[in-house]
């Protein structure tokens, strides 16, 4: 299946679509192949999943990579049938291993559905014991005689189960069998550094940690200039900067720019077609941008512009920062911080000098709310 442009903005089509992330493929790899997990961390729409489908693509031969995506799961049954589901959505079921594997999940009677759209199966199984059933599949998993590779999308997400102890019987079956290797991924980076690398929770040092940052943006440069080539299109090395400069060399907001820009059905792309297009996507998210000021207090919104306004905040509590927006206290500053992290419109990072600074998530966000400034 190809997508209808070169620049999808979900999903994986393989590695004619995908860009770099050459050095993070290897250094997965290699920690794989030498025994170890991955944690893989990022900020939001970086491409952390689509990376994750790429390494999966690129194991050495004879091993089988398994993706799940337990985001949407609330409780450990819905982690069992995304385990389920995750197993009969990655392996074929007309492989040797795939004909064991449906033996296997068809033999704990489960309720068996095919998404109407993709033809994807997806699996219920009565669930009596979560943690028994997650074991009796994942150490079925680990007599076959191969290496196998799990990959958890958004693994932080155990941490709100209204179940105790998820993370702990969890943590013991993962380093049991040594044919599985797991790759550990999400964006609420503060949440899962302290899963992996606090000395009293259970997977304390469990898996090596890869910080994903921005594609190189002479890489991501060339990418989108070779495509656009490729369909007979014409755009000048200045203005794929311009994109890139305004998309913050974002992968997600670059995808859904050039895939605007791609599908405009001009041959020759000027600065006014690329910024009408990006006008037009800032229109289109204008109501959820009203919404997001909804659900905020006078201070928080506030605080959400003064961020917005100049783009990377080091102290956010600083008697400059805090006077130059008028934002009251610092301790005020420090509350609406924390709401805004929770509610994920900015996000902490850090500069390649170890200088943590704060930021707002969304692009389109920040483009927009530069018009407003």
């Amino acid at each position: 299946m190809q997508p209808i442009s070169p620049f999808p903005t979900t999903g994986y089509f393989g590695p004619e679509y995908f860009c770099d992330r050459e050095e993070e493929t290897r250094s997965v790899l290699s920690m794989l192949k030498g025994g170890e997990s991955c944690l893989l961390l990022g900020i939001r729409r970086l491409g952390k999943t689509a990376l994750v489908h790429h390494i999966l693509g690129k194991l050495p031969g004879g091993w089988q990579g398994i993706y799940l995506d337990i985001l949407h799961t609330e409780n450990e049954k819905d982690f069992l049938n995304a385990l389920a589901s995750g197993l009969l959505q990655s392996i074929p079921e007309k492989s040797a291993l795939g004909k064991k594997v449906w033996d296997f999940i068809k033999s704990l009677r489960p309720t068996l559905s095919f998404d109407p759209l993709s033809g994807i199966p997806q699996v219920g199984l009565e669930v009596k014991d979560s943690p028994r059933q997650v074991r009796n599949i994942v150490e079925f998993l680990g007599q076959q005689n191969t290496t196998l590779v799990i990959a958890i999308d958004e693994f932080q997400q155990i941490g709100n189960y209204p179940e105790q102890n998820t993370d702990a019987w969890l943590r013991g079956l993962v380093q049991s069998l040594p044919n599985l290797r797991f790759i550990f991924a999400g964006s609420q980076q503060h949440i899962l550094s302290g899963m992996f690398s606090d000395p009293g929770r259970p997977f304390f040092k469990s898996a090596s940690p890869l910080k994903i940052g921005k594609i190189d943006q002479q890489q991501y440069a060339d990418f989108i200039q070779d495509k656009f080539t490729e369909a007979g299109k014409n755009l000048s090395p200045s203005i794929v900067g311009q994109m890139l400069e305004w998309t913050m060399c974002h992968t997600y907001y670059v995808q859904l720019l050039c895939n605007r820009v791609f599908l405009s059905g001009e041959k020759n792309i000027e600065e006014s077609l690329w910024r009408r297009e990006a006008s037009k996507i800032l229109q289109e998210q204008e109501p959820f941008f009203f919404h997001y000021r909804s659900l905020l207090t006078h201070q928080q919104w506030k605080l959400l512009k003064a961020i917005a306004k100049d783009k990377e905040v080091l102290e956010p509590t600083s008697k400059a920062f805090v006077s130059h927006h008028e934002l009251g206290s610092p301790a005020t500053v420090l509350r609406s911080l924390e709401a805004l992290q929770v509610k994920e419109l900015i996000f902490k990072e850090y500069r390649q000098d170890g200088k943590e600074f704060y930021g707002v998530y969304d692009v389109l966000f920040q483009r927009w709310m530069d018009r407003q400034l």
